[in-house]
């Protein structure tokens, strides 16, 4: 009768089950007499003077020891059999509640690590939320780690709120002391903790970003900002009509730039006169479209920051690149010296100035106090593929300083190198591939713990594959496979592609699509809570499809970028995948950054075949892609009938 229930239970509750049965075979583990640990040489000695005692769940601090370039310990945190055993036991019983999912062997692998450093390679649909949410408390309840000293950074406001409501759910069922302020101040975006570290140690700033904003709130992150508004424009037009009336060599290559002949000499003893600085549009090579040129240099410098060459520090004739891109390069580091003078002037700052800044106070150690810094003593970092070297060094600085004070550090950073989509803007999946170069341990092995989320919960097989065949043609990648959890159903399929297809011509067709692919998850069982994702590149098509959809139909539309993290049981994508320009300045940054094996054309190229995995792993049993020119990531299905 028994084994005839557990049979049973096994197979309409097959995860269920198997987690019961880890966990009782991590008890009867735990209850296996441990060997005696031999004495260390050392034991009984005096601790030097100086020394100091590590915060319960801080691990091993040795401020004393002679220091080499590494920044976390070698010794693991601190963590008992009794700790990890009140841990899965407490899990147990919030899965038993419906609080939270049973973890998987992978997931109970990142709650429960024991290295203050830790990379972790999470694919799509891993379950990495949560298991993020089950490590903070973790740390915060059974390893005696504090609030204070604890930080989550994720990509975004949104992202951080839904975090911070899992977050306060879990804790309270742990009967944990942790309330909505708390959980803001723990759960932040980059821009937002650095925006906490301004204020204590550069005077907080007014931000360039937030002109024009209705309300300057939680500092958000600027990878997913639109076009610049009106106060900004009206500040870096100021910039560049000061810098074209005062600056000859500026002005000189402002014509040559557009194309405009030189100024008339003045007649002879009488002063030049400066018109009005040109406001035509400039489209630099690699560009979508022209812009006025103190817009573009906005543009270029900002990424110039954002890999790690702040303009102030380029040197123009050295880069790798045809006499104009030198040339606007040069017009550049004139416009931006003014542009920083002006912002000074007016009590602004900019995002990146501020990282830039930071790093260079924390790096020597000045006003850096200790009660400012602490709270990221320990970081957990979501969507680490998507970081800059900006923010690399800032991160290292900011760990650096923390070490110099003795205090021991952690850092946990989650990541995708296979979803990394925003090199635009300056960010690379090099960076979490090459982590252990970036932050280096103490010891022997100088390197990171490496975790890997495999499973996938949310797409089923044929879904996984076709993503992952889209990536065959990126450069470089970390090897890794993605296992399905999810059971296929009658109808279920990958890509299929509608090839061919003009959007005016044939809207009316595609409309009919969406009406009988929301229809089909009405009827489906257990079907996501999201009918139907539309998917483009674009907001345009986007726009045009709604334009002619029923508001009712339970259809949600977002561009790729917007759509990381979503998930409907359909994804519809409207897309050409067109190949991306050539950027000649910005392969020539890229090479001058040092931080990069790839091109930035190389780059660029990867990251469009990214960008359409993205897009495929956010349909869960379906997924349909219409495109007029079979090109780039569609090629690898355009052969299926």
């Amino acid at each position: 009768m028994l084994s005839a229930m557990k049979r049973a239970l096994a197979r309409y509750f097959p995860r269920t089950t198997e987690y019961l049965r880890a966990e009782s075979e991590a008890a009867a583990q735990l209850r296996k007499p441990t060997p005696r640990a031999k004495k260390p040489a050392n034991a009984g000695k005096a601790k030097a003077p100086g020394s100091k005692k590590a915060a319960a769940g801080d691990g091993p601090a040795k401020p004393d020891k002679p220091a080499d370039d590494g920044i976390y310990a070698g010794a693991r945190m601190k963590a008992t059999d009794a700790q990890l055993q009140a841990m899965r036991e407490r899990v147990a019983q919030a899965v038993a509640a419906g609080v939270v999912s049973p973890p998987s062997d992978e997931q109970w692998a990142m709650i429960l690590g024991r290295a203050p450093l830790t990379r972790i390679f999470a694919g799509a649909g891993s379950g990495k939320s949560t298991t993020l949410v089950l490590r903070v408390v973790f740390m915060l309840c059974h390893m005696g780690v504090t609030p204070e000293r604890l930080t989550v950074i994720s990509f975004t406001n949104a992202s951080c709120a839904q975090l911070r409501e899992q977050l306060l759910k879990v804790l309270a069922f742990w009967q944990f002391p942790f309330d909505a302020a708390q959980a803001r101040q723990c759960v932040r975006t980059f821009h937002s903790a650095m925006g906490t570290l301004a204020k204590d140690l550069l005077g907080n700033p007014r931000w360039f970003e937030q002109l024009d904003e209705a309300a300057a709130g939680e500092l958000d992150n600027p990878l997913l900002a639109g076009r610049l508004r009106p106060a900004q424009q009206r500040v870096l037009q100021q910039a560049y009509q000061a810098c074209y009336a005062e600056d000859a060599a500026f002005r000189e290559r402002v014509h040559q730039l557009l194309d405009l002949p030189p100024l008339p000499a003045p007649a002879e003893g009488q002063p030049q006169r400066i018109p009005k600085a040109p406001l035509d549009g400039f489209k630099l090579a690699g560009e979508f479209t022209p812009l006025p040129l103190f817009e573009s240099f906005y543009q270029q410098a900002g990424f110039m920051e954002s890999i790690g060459l702040p303009p102030a520090r380029l040197k123009p004739r050295e880069l790798a690149c045809s006499a104009r891109e030198r040339l606007f390069a040069e017009a550049l580091v004139r416009f931006w010296s003014q542009f920083e003078a002006l912002l000074q002037q007016q009590g602004l700052m900019t995002f990146n100035g501020a990282f830039q800044r930071l790093g260079d106070v924390l790096a020597k150690g000045d006003g850096a106090a200790g009660d400012a810094l602490a709270p990221f003593s320990h970081l957990l970092i979501d969507e680490f593929q998507d970081i800059s070297p900006q923010i690399v060094q800032w991160l290292q600085a900011l760990h650096r300083a923390l070490a110099r004070q003795g205090a021991a550090v952690s850092l946990m950073a989650i990541g995708d190198d296979w979803q990394s989509i925003y090199g635009w803007r300056g960010s690379s999946p090099e960076l979490f591939m090459d982590f252990d170069r970036h932050f280096p341990s103490k010891g022997k092995t100088r390197k990171s713990a490496v975790l890997t989320l495999e499973t996938n919960y949310r797409s089923i097989e044929p879904v996984l594959r076709d993503g992952e065949a889209v990536l065959a043609g990126v450069a470089f990648k970390q090897a890794k496979a993605s296992k399905a959890f999810k059971a296929m159903q009658p109808g279920d399929h990958g890509v299929k592609l509608v090839s061919r297809f003009d959007l005016k011509a044939r809207l009316p067709e595609l409309v009919k699509d969406i009406q009988a692919q929301c229809a089909h998850v009405a009827t489906r069982a257990n079907a996501d809570r999201n009918a139907v994702l539309l998917l483009s590149r674009r907001n345009e098509p986007l726009r045009q499809i709604q334009a002619q959809l029923d508001p009712a139909l339970p259809v949600r539309a977002y561009s790729i970028h917007r759509a990381k993290g979503l998930q409907a049981e359909v994804a519809i994508i409207v897309d050409d995948c067109a190949p991306p320009e050539k950027h000649p300045l910005r392969n020539a940054l890229y090479a001058r950054s040092g931080f990069f094996r790839n091109s930035y054309d190389q780059a660029m190229a990867d990251e469009s075949l990214r960008l359409a995995y993205v897009a495929i792993t956010r349909g869960v049993s379906r997924v349909i892609w219409y495109t007029n020119k079979v090109q780039g990531a569609t090629q690898v299905f355009a052969g299926r009938g």
